[in-house]
């Protein structure tokens, strides 16, 4: 199921000739190899799916800026635990919530913000850290494939997840799909749940209170690496 692509190709070019990187740039380069690849059907169930999350997520559930963040801790893939209020002692932080270890959407975005968002946090004193579903010895496996730089920790326990209103199930339709294809996701997750969040960065302050968030109920849409980084430089909410 796994598939990636990163390459500094894909994206917008510069005043000196560069080529600088974008999440959306990657992610769009993945849906026209899809589009030339994919046979009809596919894209067509593939698209279907994508509008119905859309037009069926509760967005009133939604984190949004001005919510405070309870403490939290999670197991990190490489083992150790990532402590909220550990990681806010020098700055804010930056959580990206994706689906799992071998989603071709959620690899190619992590791969185009290990490029185009995490040394920039780093020079500003934020952290990153990305968060999935998956239990931690599943979800290893992307950290360790692409050499990520920041944190990825499990929340097995939907802690975060349920608590920022960010999860979904696939319909029965949906389900009886992804089961005909080999794809039973409470295996896959190894939570026993079939729940997936939506993309979603969430910024928090030092004090706990959330200054930025963006939920993508559609997974071929990420939030900017440049959004992120106004929203980290920005001392107001958004």
């Amino acid at each position: 199921m796994t598939q990636t692509g990163l390459t500094t190709q894909t994206g917008s070019t510069n005043q000196d000739g560069g080529t600088h990187v974008t999440v959306q740039g990657l992610l769009d380069s993945l849906q026209a190899t899809r589009d030339a690849e994919w046979p009809p059907e596919q894209l067509h169930a593939s698209a279907t799916l994508r509008r119905s999350l859309e037009a069926n997520a509760d967005r009133a559930r939604f984190v949004k800026p001005g919510d405070l963040v309870q403490p939290f801790a999670l197991p990190e893939v490489d083992g150790g635990q990532v402590v909220l209020t550990d990681l806010l002692a020098d700055g804010p932080v930056v959580l990206l919530f994706f689906r799992f270890a071998d989603c071709p959407a959620c690899n190619t975005a992590l791969s185009g913000y290990q490029v185009a968002l995490e040394p920039a946090l780093r020079e500003l004193g934020a952290r990153l850290v990305a968060i999935s579903p998956q239990v931690p010895e599943k979800l290893v496996a992307i950290k360790k494939r692409h050499h990520f730089d920041f944190l990825v920790a499990s929340d097995h326990e939907y802690t975060l997840i349920d608590t920022f209103g960010i999860g979904f199930d696939p319909d029965e339709e949906s389900k009886r799909k992804y089961l005909q294809g080999g794809h039973d996701f409470s295996v896959i997750l190894g939570t026993g749940r079939w729940t997936l969040p939506y993309p979603t960065v969430v910024v928090i302050d030092r004090d706990r209170v959330v200054r930025f968030a963006d939920v993508h109920p559609n997974w071929m849409i990420r939030t900017e690496a440049t959004t992120v980084l106004d929203a980290v430089r920005s001392p107001g909410q958004r």
